[in-house]
């Protein structure tokens, strides 16, 4: 676990996109498509599993970790689903591999956050200090 949890800190700090280590050419169409995952199925597992309970309907936190922006590629967000730090672990058993990938690719459609300047009373305030 210790590894793990090694690999996914090291991927997070370098900021490895699909294009890095983690990514492997598919051998099919297919397995490229199912790769990807289905957001809208992703949604419908977002809602079931109560993920929006600690991580905000549009994945901005709360008691959970902030999502969005997810800089983790798709290996990464699967194993740590496998071996969390500090939130259940969601096995093979309760979430397939594509049922992960389904969740993964419903955050990436989750609006990012406007950058502070960009929010009119935020700069109004700033402006008056």
């Amino acid at each position: 676990m210790k590894t793990t949890l090694a690999i996914l800190v090291a991927i997070t700090l370098a900021g490895v996109s699909s294009s890095g280590a983690w990514a492997q050419a598919p051998a099919t169409a297919a397995q490229a498509a199912a790769a990807a995952g289905d957001a809208g199925a992703g949604k419908d597992l977002y809602l079931r599993y109560s993920c929006y309970a600690c991580h905000g309907y549009a994945g901005h936190g709360g008691a959970g970790a902030r999502l969005v922006p997810l800089r983790m590629p798709l290996p990464a967000f699967t194993a740590y689903l496998r071996a969390p730090r500090q939130m259940p672990p969601y096995t093979a058993k309760v979430l397939s591999d594509a049922q992960a990938a389904d969740v993964w690719a419903y955050i990436q459609t989750l609006p990012k956050s406007p950058a502070a300047k960009d929010i009119p009373l935020l700069a109004q305030m700033l402006s008056e200090k």
